[in-house]
């Protein structure tokens, strides 16, 4: 005599009490094949719609989920887009989130691999190619040409936030000289001369950043008016080059451009624990738009790298390197977001 559904579901509960139920529990419990239960779940031909919807039923009764990760591995490709950033970058976040939706889009899934003082750069795209993404993009990379070309060898790969420096490896950035100019010609529009600019060490465009902040400089003929101080992309690099200045011989400077955001943010604190005002004595330009910048209580200036756009065009590499394509070096232009940190020189109307 046949056992109903409902009981072979409870006799199954009871056997793999304890542990996650398999396709085997399934196909058990319903009364069908292995092979015919993974027809369904893939979803692919071979299965009547009333045999569809009675293996989903009693899959969903024992609370079977499907593993992925394991259909992926039997797949020639896995559909997954690796992305290395750095936890502590909240620019580096905001690019993530856009990444999800424009991934989904190109029908493609994300896998993340974080960097952190404790794990490098080297070792999370390591652990992105052992899980058989097809491609991997490294936001803000520190790695030097010839590690990228390393990596090339085994994997496509693409960069964000600066040039890659071999053609093997494609990058999407903002055109960080244009960016850093922009800023210049805003605070001299507004009266400044006395600009200072902290710099951001070795971080990933900085070079491109100092180089514009240089030319902008050098338009305008500012002369021994302004200066570059070192600094780096953090807010304690931010508040150590502030507090130097401040405490220095030299003038203080009627505005102040930042590496980064975060950079400005500790350039800010020093500014309001001297209560120094802010745009009124001293204006700050950051360079990100970062979800801290557009903050009430903060409303930073700042350069502003499109976060969706660069996600959109980071899909768009990756299907045309995977289709086939050369790596490309996608440039696109930054813009100036204005906000409250920046005012005219001495406070002016």
């Amino acid at each position: 005599m046949a056992v109903p559904v409902s009981e072979r579901v409870v006799e199954a509960v009871g056997e793999w009490s304890g542990r996650r139920p398999t396709m085997v529990d399934v196909a058990a419990a319903a009364g069908v094949s292995t092979a015919l239960v993974s027809i369904v779940m893939r979803d692919v031909p071979g299965a009547s719609a009333e045999t569809r919807h009675h293996v989903r039923r009693v899959a969903a009764e024992l609370g079977y989920v499907p593993d992925r990760r394991a259909q992926k591995l039997r797949q020639s490709r896995s559909g997954l887009i690796g992305v290395a950033f750095e936890l502590q970058q909240p620019f580096q976040g905001d690019v993530v989130e856009q990444l999800y939706p424009a991934a989904a889009e190109g029908g493609y899934d994300l896998m993340l691999s974080g960097v952190v003082p404790t794990r490098g750069e080297v070792e999370a795209a390591e652990v992105l190619v052992r899980e058989r993404c097809e491609v991997v993009v490294l936001l803000g990379s520190r790695r030097a040409a010839a590690s990228l070309d390393v990596l090339a060898e085994r994997i496509p790969a693409l960069v964000v936030a600066r040039p890659s420096g071999t053609p093997r490896v494609g990058a999407v950035r903002m055109d960080d000289i244009r960016g850093m100019r922009v800023a210049v010609d805003h605070l001299v529009g507004l009266g400044h001369r006395g600009i200072l600019y902290i710099d951001g060490a070795d971080a990933p465009g900085a070079a491109e950043r100092l180089t514009g902040f240089a030319l902008g400089v050098a338009e305008h003929g500012l002369g021994d008016d302004a200066h570059v101080v070192p600094g780096g992309p953090s807010e304690p690099d931010g508040v150590r080059a502030m507090t130097a200045v401040l405490e220095g011989d030299r003038r203080r400077p009627t505005a102040v451009l930042a590496f980064n955001d975060r950079c400005a943010i500790g350039v800010l604190d020093v500014l309001l624990r001297r209560r120094i005002d802010v745009p009124g004595e001293v204006s700050v330009i950051g360079y990100d738009d970062s979800r801290l910048s557009r903050m009430d209580h903060i409303g930073l200036s700042t350069v502003a790298q499109d976060a969706g756009r660069i996600a959109e065009e980071v899909v768009a590499q990756v299907v045309r390197r995977l289709d086939g394509g050369p790596p490309e070096d996608v440039v696109l232009a930054p813009s100036l977001v204005v906000r409250t940190t920046a005012g005219p020189v001495g406070g002016r109307s």
